[in-house]
């Protein structure tokens, strides 16, 4: 992946209306960014405004060294002047025209003969060959979408802008999809920006995930860190972590190297966060996954790491898996999530009402600043 940071696609957008924007990001040549936030926090704004359908009141666009839009500098290139390959949330395929004429129709610089090869190559690019002549009505979901995809790449784009691609199909075939892209980007070797709703699509998809929200960009990273170390308590929220706490650093141990927070009746080791001062109020998450199950039939992993004692007022099987959400204390101010495989649930014979104790791992455990 390319590292240096004048190439790839930079983006930095700000407005008060009629969309709010403050987003900032940067996708490198070859690496997939994916924008995750609610509707309505600017995520296909910002599509169109790289692809210079929607302009912003200030801002900088820019692929490479070379300025798309410019607002101090003037500079506003028209979309027809900008190497970008856009598929759009419902493909916007022209219903009267066969897939390959769809494909065709934007190949005006060339002549007739050499530009149905060139669809004909695209299509068979995106596993569609044999369905040339085909209507977008006589197509599956999943066709169209190829077929839209082909189109966006007809013109040798230097960046692909997909705006919820998969979000028309089912889920059988939108996973088809979601790996069809992930074996089509090694070969694309450009800025790929991906909008989506699902933030599994953005962890199964994603380089790196830019997490907005009333169009202010408030984190990008790798979807594991972002997933695990949120920068704040909205982020947190943003990508559904249920487990989102308030609690006071008490102290920092150097050795071993531990930060102690005070959270209702507990003192809890965490992850190291010298950072934080002693006496500083901080929000704090743990996944579920981190949360261990203290087992009645045998010592538990990591049993003496913050143990906590509850209540389950929350018990559903969701397939191999339960989901429990457990009051510490029997609090309702303090519902705690965990997960677990269905057989440790029924082996440990829980459920509604059943009293139980788990130990958050202080690895799991982070804190941020409040703000």
């Amino acid at each position: 992946m390319n590292t240096d940071n004048t190439a790839g696609l930079h983006v930095h957008l700000k407005q008060a209306a009629p969309i709010s924007l403050d987003a900032e990001f940067h996708c490198a040549t070859g690496e997939l960014i994916v924008l995750v936030g609610p509707s309505g926090s600017g995520k296909s704004t910002i599509l169109r405004c790289i692809a210079g359908l929607t302009m912003a009141k200030t801002g900088v666009v820019r692929f490479n060294e070379t300025a798309w839009l410019d607002t101090d500098l003037g500079i506003h290139l028209a979309p027809q002047k900008r190497s970008v390959g856009m598929v759009f949330q419902h493909y916007a395929l022209f219903p009267h025209l066969s897939a390959l004429d769809n494909i065709t129709v934007v190949l005006n610089e060339a002549s007739r003969n050499n530009r149905e090869q060139r669809a004909r190559e695209l299509l068979s690019f995106v596993n569609l060959q044999g369905l040339e002549s085909r209507r977008p009505s006589e197509l599956s979901g999943g066709q169209q979408q190829r077929v839209a995809l082909a189109r966006s790449l007809a013109r040798d784009p230097e960046v692909l802008l997909l705006d919820e691609p998969f979000s028309a199909v089912d889920q059988i075939t939108r996973r088809k999809l979601q790996l069809e892209l992930a074996r089509l980007r090694q070969q694309l070797k450009m800025p790929i920006v991906l909008v989506t709703h699902d933030l599994d699509e953005a962890c199964i998809l994603a380089d790196r995930m830019c997490v907005l929200h009333h169009g202010r960009s408030l984190q990008a990273g790798a979807p594991a860190d972002v997933m695990s170390r949120p920068d704040s308590d909205s982020v947190a929220r943003l990508v559904g972590l249920t487990n989102v706490f308030a609690g006071e650093v008490i102290k920092q141990q150097s050795e071993p190297q531990i930060t102690l927070l005070r959270w209702a009746n507990y003192t809890l080791e965490c992850r190291h966060r010298p950072e934080i001062r002693p006496g500083e109020t901080v929000s704090w998450i743990i996944p579920p996954q981190q949360v261990i199950l203290h087992r009645r039939d045998r010592p538990s992993r990591g049993e003496r790491e913050n143990p906590v004692e509850g209540v389950i007022r929350d018990f559903v099987v969701l397939g191999g898996d339960v989901s429990i959400t457990m009051f510490v204390e029997d609090n309702p101010d303090l519902p705690l999530s965990l997960t677990l495989s269905s057989h440790v649930a029924y082996r440990n014979h829980l459920g509604m009402g059943e009293h139980i104790t788990v130990s958050l791992l202080a690895h799991g455990i982070h804190l941020m600043p409040q703000r």
